[in-house]
């Protein structure tokens, strides 16, 4: 038996569903013992509009990844975008009784217990929130508070909130694919986890994750997480364009995509084309790769332009706030032929491609450090980080016999939420080594989790 921390991250994206089984090895780096992926059918722009189809695709995917590895998983770290996900700026302070004992923990969980309490939309809910920079007794820039004295402590919060009806949403897919749900991730911010150095994070840079439905984007400067922003346009809605611009099938549209699509037309001759066999004993139909690159490049010229949008209103042009590090562009879009010296043309700012593959180990499958998989491997990090063990290895597996995982199909409607008996958190340390944001993310983990399942167990 294995006693490692098994870490499982779970990429529910509008094109594809991705399983991801994982733990550290001797040196610290990301060991992918499983991968499981599969077609995402019932999400559309990172929200979930079919129950019951997201349920299967997340069980065929969680089913690919338990056969891959070896291992059963128990519960997931979910990622979580879409258009109804925003995110604002707050400051707030408490005034501590007793200003001649040293700030502790509770100081800090009190401080963002009072931010958790700020009045919302109607149906809206708080995902995350993040410190950026505390003030002690008007002692302003502290990224450290704990171990100081003071009477008042103030902090700058970036606060990410959603829907709560899409949340409750992707929670009970989740139960009703027969796993737990121990964590929710903005779908950005672990990106960012899996494909920034933290040189980059200090220098100020803006992460770029193209996807299937939605774009997102995460800015840091100074080593804090400044902008967040989820675009409702990613690679479907290329594909929409090519499909309608050439009057072919979607299925048709995508390869032409991935396989002769750039987002720069001048790149391409006017005599290169390329045929399309026809539907039930047609005609070929000859498609301009020119004109196919036009198609693309309008779109994508669209998405980039509203995603500099919101980097100019994180303030980007003020001296102080410049990113020094550009633009790093990561997800399924971001293989897009051309389009990095696109993105670089439109914004004047530095860019590179995002691949995960420094966080994982030599020996990985090469196939995973496609700039595809950069949620999934952020999530597994994330898991990892919250010391969950989130899969475990199947008892006396005969070697002659290949073990075959099917997960039950669980009809939704039917679905009975048993009441979870309650088990004994342990209390954990906290090493020295730990900063607050880390405390504050263990802190608020538990009670976010019991939250969301508190929602499911009360859903008629």
């Amino acid at each position: 038996m294995n006693k490692d921390n098994i870490a499982v991250g779970l990429d529910i994206g509008t094109t594809k569903i991705v399983a991801m089984i994982g733990k550290k090895n001797e040196y610290g780096k990301l060991e992918i013992l499983g991968v499981g992926k599969s077609k995402s059918l019932g999400v559309h722009r990172g929200v979930v509009n079919n129950i019951t189809q997201t349920i299967q695709s997340i069980q065929q995917a969680v089913a690919d990844a338990e056969n891959d590895s070896g291992y059963k998983i128990n519960d997931v770290v979910v990622g979580i975008a879409g258009q109804h996900i925003r995110s604002i700026q707050h400051s707030d302070y408490i005034s501590r009784p007793n200003a001649e004992e040293v700030i502790g923990d509770a100081d800090i969980d009190a401080l963002i217990g009072q931010v958790h309490k700020l009045a919302m939309l109607p149906g809206e809910e708080i995902i995350h929130v993040l410190p950026q920079e505390f003030k002690i007794d008007g002692q302003a820039e502290i990224k450290e508070p704990i171990g100081m004295y003071g009477g008042r402590l103030e902090s700058s919060f970036h606060v990410v909130v959603g829907q709560a009806a899409s949340i409750r949403n992707l929670g009970r897919c989740i139960k009703s694919a027969g796993l737990e749900l121990s964590g929710l991730t903005l779908e950005p911010l672990a990106s960012a986890d899996a494909v920034l150095s933290q040189e980059e994070k200090e220098a100020g840079v803006a992460l770029i994750d193209i996807g299937g439905g939605t774009t997102d984007l995460a800015i840091f400067k100074d080593g804090i997480i400044r902008h967040t922003a989820v675009i409702p346009f990613g690679g479907n809605v290329i594909t929409e364009d090519i499909k309608e611009g050439c009057s072919i099938i979607e299925k048709q549209a995508e390869l032409l995509k991935t396989r002769f699509g750039s987002a720069w037309p001048g790149e391409n001759k006017d005599n290169e084309i390329v045929s399309i066999p026809g539907l039930r004993g047609r005609e070929p139909k000859e498609i301009s790769l020119k004109n196919l690159s036009k198609i693309i490049h309008a779109r994508v010229v669209e998405i980039i332009e509203q995603v500099y949008a919101e980097i100019k209103l994180y303030g980007h042009e003020d001296p102080k706030k410049k990113l020094i590090a550009g633009i790093v562009l990561t997800g399924g879009g971001a293989q897009l032929q051309h389009i990095k010296q696109l993105v670089e043309y439109i914004t004047g700012m530095d860019t590179r491609i995002g691949y995960p593959n420094e966080h994982l180990a030599g020996d990985s499958n090469e196939e995973l450090s496609s700039p595809l998989y950069a949620t999934a491997v952020g999530l597994v990090m994330n898991s990892i980080r919250n010391n969950t063990k989130s899969a475990t290895p199947f008892v006396e597996m005969k070697k002659e016999e290949p073990v075959v995982v099917t997960r039950p199909q669980v009809v939704v409607e039917e679905t009975i939420v048993e009441e979870e008996k309650e088990e004994p958190k342990a209390t954990q340390q906290i090493t020295k080594q730990e900063t607050t944001d880390d405390r504050i993310k263990r802190s608020f983990f538990d009670k976010y989790i019991d939250k969301i399942k508190e929602f499911l167990d009360n859903a008629e």
